[in-house]
């Protein structure tokens, strides 16, 4: 019976590897990349709405127990209190604009008392990797517009740790106001606050995001057809190896043709000759 090729060993794993790659397209890849796109399209409406839209009072835009999610990220808030720069926390390891720098988070005390994360912006590196001096935020009360910013999340969890890269400042892996709480031991409301130019208190303000489509879809869809691609290419052969004479056909089978070799068909030419003469 010629579907006995389907258990074959080399069958057998070729399927496997197709199904499982299939497998990965449709429910993995393709989804991740959908849900990416969605995302960007979110980021991109917000964008778009925070461009137009004037700053809101932080107490109604985010209201106490509210956190930062996709229909309120890069909102503009207006903020009052005074900056704690004894609580500052550098972030580091990130990248503006193609080159190293470093994120200044400073929290802020409102006036009613709750506190915020600042991120008052970037600065650049010297040459010894280390974070050029910088201005301190300005005493007293403030009011700034900032945009506010879901918590970054490190997976390792790692608390803020100071060295002389830093001026001995306390620094971060990620932009989180969790990990700047328990560095200054306080008590920050979830999320952070990213200044624009000329607020007070901003260094390097930090550059927005394009608000293009990226390849996102296009990846998605790209992923969905080397499933299908995956799955026919099976089809194909296994419709194939289902004729007589099929790749996986024993050597020993009367339907396989055998290959003569280069000396028998020089042995049987000669044959031939002779019995010409003859």
């Amino acid at each position: 019976m010629r579907l006995r090729f389907l258990l074959k060993p080399g069958w057998l794993a070729l399927t496997a590897v197709v199904f499982t790659f299939a497998i990965c397209c449709f429910t993995l890849l393709s989804p991740w990349q959908f849900s990416r796109n969605t995302e960007r399209e979110q980021q991109n409406a917000a964008l778009e709405t925070s461009f137009t839209a004037a700053p809101l009072p932080l107490t109604q835009l985010l209201p106490p127990g509210s956190v930062v999610g996709p229909r309120t990220e890069w909102h503009l808030v207006s903020i009052t209190g005074r900056y704690l720069p004894d609580k500052e926390v550098v972030a580091r390891l990130r990248t503006v604009q193609g080159e190293g720098a470093f994120e200044v988070l400073t929290p802020l005390q409102t006036t009613d008392g709750t506190v915020v994360l600042i991120d008052r912006g970037y600065v650049r590196l010297d040459s010894k990797s280390a974070v050029l001096p910088y201005a301190p935020p300005p005493p007293g009360t403030v009011t700034v517009t900032a945009r506010a910013r879901a918590d970054e999340t490190d997976p390792k969890n790692r608390d803020a740790f100071a060295d002389a890269s830093t001026g001995g400042r306390p620094q971060s892996y990620v932009v989180d106001s969790r990990v700047v709480a328990r560095a200054g031991r306080l008590d920050i409301r979830p999320g952070y606050f990213q200044l624009d130019t000329g607020q007070p208190g901003v260094l390097g303000a930090l550059p927005l995001p394009q608000t293009d489509s990226g390849p996102f879809l296009s990846y998605a869809l790209q992923w969905i057809a080397f499933g299908a691609m995956a799955l026919l290419g099976w089809l194909y052969f296994t419709v194939r190896e289902l004729k007589p004479g099929g790749a996986l056909d024993d050597a020993s089978s009367p339907e396989k043709t055998r290959r003569k070799s280069v000396a028998e068909i020089l042995a049987e030419d000669e044959l031939a000759e002779s019995g010409h003469q003859k």
